[in-house]
């Protein structure tokens, strides 16, 4: 059987397509001369609906499964619909790796969140920290969703010999993000913050916590490239983190942002506020060891992210 690198004529389906993760597998994926992508937007294909996703399967019957369909947000959606967040998550995955192993698909990639690993877990995060402690209350519907996705993959190696894999990226930013600031995440709100600030001609901005927590942030195109490397090069149980391997302040991030955007204001950080926890870091070298390594810096990274936002600012309005 050729290996996913040789077949550039596979079909590949990619869940998820229009998401900022699975719409960046499908630029990677081009740019390495893949051109038989599948994709189903959810209204042509609600992976929730099993027998949706068997007749789909049984159809299009793809080589090859990027699983980056998912139900996300952020701690408010998390706490307000933990019933969505475990059961969408659940089924989404069940029903499309089942689907992948009754079609003979050659390989799957499921893709996960570093929110998996115990809240208290030591830093940076190691692989064989998972299940080894209490998770985030905050969002442990979608960690233990995430979890499940994990040990799905393993079961279908162990029992039928199925070559399933799985990723878990650190923090993501880039093209595609979600800017709504009552849903985005950091880089986001901190980039519509900012340049909104500019444009008021704000003399400040009001930051949550100190700024002191550390954070790491990767490119969603660095994923999309380690996704494709792990799909050529990477056949294993354990799931595999993706990161960069280093963190910053949120404070620095909040100056690099400044800088980029142009806003000439004040930062000011309400130290009523929550900071979260003190430090997010994976341990990335295990993807190192096997030849991978991130290829963005930060700060030309979130000039991009700057930039696609300026592109599209008119979908964020309203």
């Amino acid at each position: 059987m050729t290996t996913f690198k040789e077949d550039k004529n596979a079909k590949i389906y990619v869940a998820g397509h229009r998401g900022m993760v699975g719409s960046a597998i499908v630029r990677a994926l081009q740019a390495r001369g893949y051109d038989n992508i599948v994709t189903r937007t959810s209204r042509e294909l609600d992976l929730r609906d099993q027998a949706a996703v068997r007749a789909f399967f049984e159809t299009e019957k793809p080589a090859y499964v990027f699983l980056a369909a998912a139900k996300v947000g952020g701690i408010v959606a998390n706490d307000s619909y933990p019933a969505e967040f475990i059961h969408d998550n659940l089924v989404i995955e069940t029903n499309v790796i089942h689907a992948a192993h009754l079609t003979g698909v050659n390989k799957l990639l499921f893709l996960g969140s570093t929110c998996i690993y115990p809240k208290m877990a030591p830093q940076p995060l190691k692989e064989e920290y998972l299940l080894t402690g209490p998770l985030e209350p905050t969002n442990e519907w979608y960690a233990v969703a995430k979890i499940a996705g994990i040990k799905l993959c393993q079961a279908y190696r162990r029992q039928y010999g199925d070559d399933y894999i799985s990723a878990m990226p650190t923090n993501l930013y880039g093209p595609g993000d979600n800017f709504d600031l009552e849903k985005s995440h950091v880089v986001p709100a901190m980039i519509r913050k900012m340049h909104e600030a500019k444009q008021r001609g704000d003399a400040n901005v009001t930051l949550w916590g100190t700024g002191a927590p550390l954070r790491e942030f990767l490119h969603v195109d660095d994923l999309a490239d380690a996704l494709c490397f792990l799909m050529e090069s990477y056949t294993g149980e354990s799931h595999v983190n993706v990161g960069v391997g280093k963190d910053i302040t949120i404070r620095e991030l909040a100056e690099t942002i400044k800088d980029i955007t142009g806003f000439q204001g004040e930062l000011i950080f309400d130290t009523s506020k929550p900071d979260g926890t003190p430090r997010k870091l994976v341990d990335t070298g295990m993807i190192n060891g096997m030849g991978w390594e991130a290829q963005i810096g930060l700060k030309d990274g979130l000039a991009q992210a700057y930039r696609w936002f300026l592109d599209n600012i008119t979908d964020f309005r309203g």
